[in-house]
């Protein structure tokens, strides 16, 4: 059976996809309702069609990133983990709406990273200001992103300036008070 599914997925790799993300929400139900061997057992086969969808999708950088996230879910950081994350940065670099949920993930690990990949997740959050991705950008830089917010704001340069105005107005509207690049604080108190 394993084998006719693994000749199946590469003849048509786009429902090896479909099955593993079939098989990621069969496993959070899971894990909402079942026990937990039950829920464990949901996760391995889930974590299997993962596997097998990227072995026929390899440039998949949404199934590297859900690889990812079940990974340290599962298991906690490591290595193996922070390769699949790299994986999905190599495989798509710039994807918005992937990037909107990697940036967050990899805020959360951003300590633990080499320079390459912290300048690589500084770069996504750059391009989410630049693409006027604000309130998301907004929730990144307050949230998980708040350690590490003097980098986040020193990555902000070469953003379009609309765009960090949008961000600094978005911070204001929040009583968030934080010096971005080329924009100036207003302190009016009437504002």
């Amino acid at each position: 059976m394993i084998e006719a599914q693994r000749a199946a997925a590469f003849e048509q790799p786009e429902f090896a996809r479909v099955r593993a993300l079939v098989q990621l929400r069969l496993a959070e139900e899971a894990l909402a309702r079942k026990s937990s061997e039950d829920a464990d057992r949901s996760i391995s086969v889930a974590l299997g069609d993962l596997k097998l969808a990227l072995q026929v999708n390899p440039g998949d950088s949404f199934l590297w990133l859900l690889l990812y996230s079940v990974e340290i879910a599962r298991g906690g950081f490591g290595s193996d983990s922070m390769r699949y994350l790299d994986q999905s940065y190599t495989a798509g670099p710039y994807e918005g709406w992937i990037a909107l949920r990697r940036n967050r993930l990899a805020l959360a690990a951003f300590p633990a990273f080499s320079d390459a990949m912290r300048s690589e997740v500084l770069s996504e959050f750059e391009k989410m200001v630049d693409d006027g991705f604000i309130d998301e950008a907004a929730a990144n830089l307050m949230g998980v992103g708040w350690p590490h917010r003097e980098q986040l704001l020193a990555a902000l340069g070469s953003a379009d300036i609309l765009s960090r105005q949008g961000l600094s107005k978005r911070l204001a509207a929040d009583g968030i008070k934080l010096t971005i690049p080329g924009i100036a604080i207003d302190d009016r108190p009437w504002r």
